[in-house]
């Protein structure tokens, strides 16, 4: 295969610019920053695609050469396979797939494979060279060996997993390591600790113990709810208990009211006849009163009459007295004067007119006094009356309450019998009969009461510690088919882990076993072409060098005395390594794929890189060699030595 023709319409900062490549050696030189990379670049990513996937790096190459100026991102590439047939790849770098014609000017795309993450496989089906590959065999890339020169430990590391396996990345002893640590770190051995498969033994062993826990609080359970059971049996009792108290009270609370209703009626009874006796006082003390009344007012009208009477009558009859004796004394006087004899015969009728207006006037006292008295004795026997009146009221109103009373006490011992025995009746399938009954004796209701409610209430109260224990239980147990369900996990993942290692352990084998046979088959093939190139790029200085695992990579001295690679320069080295990555190229395609070499001889001395040169143009003679390059060394030697090349000048 060659590359005849590249041409960028906008790759990186690259615009517009077209390459013409021929047979054989081609020199493409620039000055630092003139595109040599990036044309390099434009090579792989048109073949394989431009990845937006970082892989590691700081930034995709899609997003580095993606022009930020420039509408298009596109190009084209012409190229020939070894059968001749010609093909041009069109691929604008923002579209998946590229577009690919045939010589005659057909698009062929859909001929090849479209894998749906990378797109068009074609130059993979033409070539048969994945991009991984390609890199790592036909390109080395710009710095490349200087990286690797920084020590030769890694190349000679490269060239022994070449000879090994056949690939220079690939280390059978590293593999077989990382293999061995891998296995170590994901699964484990019985010995190991805190590994996948210990975790998960632990994990297992608790399952089991948790599980054997949850049989147990099953049982646990088991009791509990006996317990529960029981005491609710109890305190149902209780409460049905609890309940007739209730109802004895209520109709034993009834029956005292009804009681102090009674009672209430039976004080006003008393209390009529302490009424009645008061007005039986009252009365007898108005009876005293009339008849003292009555005797007082007949004692004073007497009295009165005749003291009056009599006072009078002294009076007069003193006066009369006087008179007479005046009469007679002076009468003989008198009867001789005119005057005296008139005064004597008028005061004498005087006398008696005033006698009779007194004896009138006591009359009228003593009938106002009669009128009095019968006035009093009237409002005495009113009062009396009345008095008589408010004791029949009374002592009717005491009649008609004591019937209310005994009509009450018959009402209530029969409602109050009948309400007992109802109670008797309704609770005597939980209670006995006796127990009721004796629950009605005084006092018994209210001490019972007091004493169930406190077993109540603790019932209750472990009847509630009891329910939190079943649920703590209840929710342990409830884990049990989530326990199943990771101990059934568990087990799968034990199990897994036993057939992952059982595939690493034959994985191992396998690998050994192609690691015999690549040593057996590949490793000689590599070694015969080590053995040529190390002779030609150091002019028969060392011919032969060899492979093993227990001593690495040996080479042998004029002397015939071996000496480890790593006592080569590094130049030689690095020589080794090159020759021996192109000389792979052969072992991997049928196709003879360009060799791409950007910047790869910059830490080379003249010498060394006249003997590569020469090797290169003379071993690969029926490939296209493409070198990109910032000096004339290359240009300067080859034109020396005679060597036809292509320069083209960025």
């Amino acid at each position: 295969m060659k590359i005849n023709k590249i041409k960028i319409n906008s790759y990186g900062k690259l615009k517009e610019k077209e390459i013409e490549l021929k047979n054989n050696l081609n020199i493409i030189y620039g000055k630092n920053e003139s595109g040599k990379s990036t044309i390099l670049k434009f090579i792989i990513n048109t073949l394989y695609g431009a990845s937006k996937n970082k892989r590691g790096k700081e930034i995709s190459d899609f997003d580095r050469y993606k022009p930020w100026d420039a509408e298009q991102f596109s190009g084209k590439l012409y190229y020939e396979l070894d059968n001749s047939e010609k093909y041009e790849i069109y691929r604008e770098f923002n579209k998946k797939n590229p577009t690919i014609f045939n010589e005659k000017g057909d698009n062929i795309t859909k001929e090849f494979n479209i894998d749906k993450n990378k797109g068009s496989e074609f130059f993979y089906e033409q070539t048969k060279i994945k991009e991984e590959i390609f890199l790592a065999t036909s390109i080395a890339m710009q710095q490349e060996t200087k990286i690797e020169k920084e020590t030769q430990n890694i190349l000679i590391q490269k060239i022994s997993n070449i000879l090994g396996t056949g690939q220079d990345n690939i280390s059978y002893k590293k593999a077989i390591e990382k293999i061995n640590k891998k296995q170590l770190e994901e699964i484990g051995t019985e010995r190991s600790r805190e590994k996948p498969i210990n975790i998960i033994q632990e994990k297992m062993r608790e399952n089991q113990e948790e599980t054997a826990q949850l049989k147990e609080a099953e049982k646990y359970k088991y009791e509990i709810e006996k317990e529960i059971e029981t005491i609710k049996n109890e305190l149902k009792k209780d409460i049905i208990k609890k309940e007739l108290l209730r109802e004895i009270k209520k109709i034993k609370e009834k029956d005292e009211l009804e009681k102090e209703k009674i009672k209430i009626k039976e004080n006003i009874i008393l209390e009529n006849d302490v009424k009645v006796d008061k007005i039986n006082n009252e009365i007898e003390t108005v009876d005293v009163k009339y008849k003292e009344t009555r005797k007082g007012a007949k004692i004073t009208e007497t009295k009165y009459e005749n003291i009056k009477l009599n006072n009078r009558i002294k009076i007069w009859l003193i006066i009369l007295i006087i008179i007479n004796a005046l009469w007679v004394s002076i009468f003989p006087y008198v009867m001789q004067d005119e005057i005296l004899r008139y005064i004597i015969l008028v005061t004498l009728p005087i006398y008696l007119i005033i006698a009779i207006i007194s004896k009138r006037r006591i009359k009228r006292k003593i009938k106002d006094i009669e009128k009095s008295e019968k006035k009093l004795l009237e409002r005495i026997n009113s009062e009396k009356h009345e008095l008589d009146s408010e004791k029949k009221v009374i002592e009717r109103n005491s009649q008609e309450i004591k019937k209310e009373i005994d009509k009450m006490k018959a009402d209530n011992n029969y409602t109050y019998n009948m309400e007992k025995q109802q109670i008797i009746n309704n609770y005597s399938t939980e209670i006995e009969s006796q127990q009721i009954k004796e629950l009605f004796i005084e006092g018994r209701t209210d001490s019972e009461k007091k004493f169930i409610e406190e077993k109540i209430s603790n019932e209750q109260i472990e009847l509630s510690r009891l329910e939190v224990k079943r649920e703590t239980v209840e929710a342990q147990i409830e884990r049990q088919p989530e326990l199943e369900e990771k101990r059934i996990l568990l087990e799968q993942q034990y199990k897994k882990l036993q057939r992952d290692n059982l595939s690493i352990e034959l994985t191992k084998k396998l690998l050994e076993k192609a690691y015999k046979k690549m040593k057996n088959q590949i490793s000689p093939i590599f070694t015969k072409k080590l053995c040529e190139h190390i002779s030609k790029i150091t002019n028969g200085k060392y011919n032969n060098i060899y492979f093993s695992d227990e001593q690495g990579l040996t080479v042998e001295l004029d002397n015939g005395n071996y000496i480890s690679a790593e006592r080569l320069s590094i130049g030689t080295i690095e020589q080794l390594y090159l020759s021996l990555r192109l000389a792979m190229i052969d072992t991997i395609s049928n196709e003879k794929v360009p060799i791409i070499l950007d910047e790869t001889f910059a830490y080379y001395d003249d010498e060394r890189l006249r003997n590569i040169l020469k090797y290169l143009v003379t071993e690969f003679a029926e490939r296209q060699i493409i070198i990109f390059t910032c000096t004339k060394r290359e240009c300067e030697i080859i034109e020396k030595e005679g060597i036809e090349f292509n320069y083209i000048e960025l």
